[in-house]
């Protein structure tokens, strides 16, 4: 597929607001519950106020991957059957309990419902945005559980390491348990992004050449597209990289995304350190992009089995 860099920042800067919520209200219910300092409120309002400009910055990407956005209020109609309409509903939900929160926090008002409530649709929001792919059955990459999970891990992932990189810079006390909660988030979807690498890896085309042009001779050989020009087909469903990049950028995930961070995040955790934990969500994001790249980048559409040869 042809990867738009308009979803890859909505997933990515979504998902981390959302894994920065989720740890947010985790404070939050480890100070009512006494397991920990209780931090400033306004801790809390900057934090609800972080996450509300990364799902406000991540909504105002994906619209550019609307051709008509003046109509983009109809997406939400087809909730019944339609992941991404259900996406449409959540979003907004999510962020105005997000805003209550916050404000509840700022009025010293309870704040335990609205942050059970934020925590259910930040994971029923992953949930959706993994569906929008994982529902797509004739792309085999996509079509897996391990799709809406790898986008709730990776987004949960870099939203602890975003929140104990502000701990630090706060010089809050909770900053090295936060630190040592992202190593765990990281290692897991570590292995659960491996796994969907290794599944993709081994997965072979139910199609071949002779089905999908309906000939049976047993040697084909494609030697153009079959047209003079682009198409529609051939810009929306090839990525136009050279065919090197996909491995070599599995390497640069592994490394920007996991390996790098698990080592800053190992150090900071023995005692808070703002440049470490700066460090590693930056270096983590980066690696996300990346990621999400090679998410739709690899993802085959049966349809390329006719149009493989570009030029």
């Amino acid at each position: 597929m042809n990867p738009a860099w308009s979803m890859i920042f909505f997933t990515t800067l979504a998902g981390a607001g959302q894994g920065l919520m989720l740890a947010l209200v985790g404070v939050d219910l480890a100070a009512n519950a006494g397991l920990t300092d209780v931090p400033s409120p306004y801790s809390f309002v900057a934090g609800a106020g972080v996450v509300l400009l990364l799902c406000g910055i991540a909504l105002v990407a994906s619209v550019f991957h609307l051709g008509r956005p003046m109509r983009a209020w109809r997406a939400a109609s087809m909730w019944r059957t339609s992941w991404l309409s259900r996406e449409v509903i959540v979003l907004p939900s999510f962020m105005a309990v997000v805003f209550a929160w916050g404000a509840a926090h700022a009025l010293g008002a309870p704040t335990v419902v609205l942050g059970v409530l934020a925590v259910l649709l930040a994971l029923l929001l992953y949930l959706c945005t993994g569906m929008i792919y994982g529902a797509v059955a004739v792309i085999r990459e996509w079509a897996t559980p391990l799709t809406p999970l790898n986008f709730a891990l990776l987004g949960i992932a870099s939203g602890l390491t975003l929140g104990a990189a502000a701990a630090a810079v706060g010089s809050l006390a909770l900053a090295p348990t936060l630190a040592l909660l992202a190593l765990i988030a990281t290692a897991i979807a570590a292995l659960m992004r491996g796994a969907s690498f290794w599944r993709n890896a081994k997965l072979t085309p139910k199609s071949t050449l002779q089905t999908a042009i309906g000939v049976r001779h047993p040697k084909i050989v494609q030697s153009s597209m079959g047209q003079m020009g682009g198409s529609f087909n051939t810009r929306e469903f090839f990525h136009g990289a050279a065919a090197q990049l996909l491995p070599r950028l599995r390497w640069i995930v592994a490394f920007a995304v996991f390996a790098l961070p698990l080592l800053l995040l190992a150090a900071a955790a023995r005692g808070p350190s703002p440049v470490l934990l700066v460090v590693a969500f930056g270096c983590q994001y980066l690696g996300l992009l990346a990621e999400r790249w090679l998410f739709f980048a690899e993802a085959q559409h049966p349809q390329n089995l006719y149009y493989q040869r570009i030029g």
